[in-house]
């Protein structure tokens, strides 16, 4: 099947002290960072699509463009949700939502590009 608009996935976590913005490095709030964030709607934005790869690829990062609106205490679930708005050649365009009990916690978009899977990492290892 290939790719097309519409694909969806989601990823749940609870956030946990290793998750904060203390932890990460990028805050002095014990809440979930950033980082985690971007992370979890990467997360949902990988499963939307991955049985639908041609064999022998795989889909990295290229653009992450998120807002983060409210924060989320450690002990809170949160919920990403990924859907596949734009397949243009090999780049695949994502609308992301983050949302926790109280509701929208993160929105945005994620770019990624397919391509080969060895090739890359030969290019990763200057091999």
């Amino acid at each position: 099947m290939p790719l097309r608009p519409g694909l969806s996935a989601c990823a749940t976590m609870t956030v946990n002290d290793p998750d904060t913005a203390v932890a990460l490095r990028s805050g002095d709030v014990r809440v979930l960072g950033t980082p985690r964030v971007v992370g979890l709607a990467e997360e949902a934005s990988v499963l939307a699509v991955e049985d639908q790869l041609p064999e022998g690829t795989t889909s990295v990062g290229y653009r992450v463009q998120l807002d983060h609106l409210a924060p989320t205490a450690v002990g809170g679930v949160v919920r990403a949700e990924a859907v596949l708005e734009t397949v243009e050649s090999r780049r695949l365009t994502f609308r992301v939502t983050v949302s926790d009990a109280r509701g929208l916690v993160a929105a945005g978009r994620l770019t990624r590009v397919v391509v080969d899977r060895t090739r890359f990492l030969e290019k990763a290892t200057g091999g």
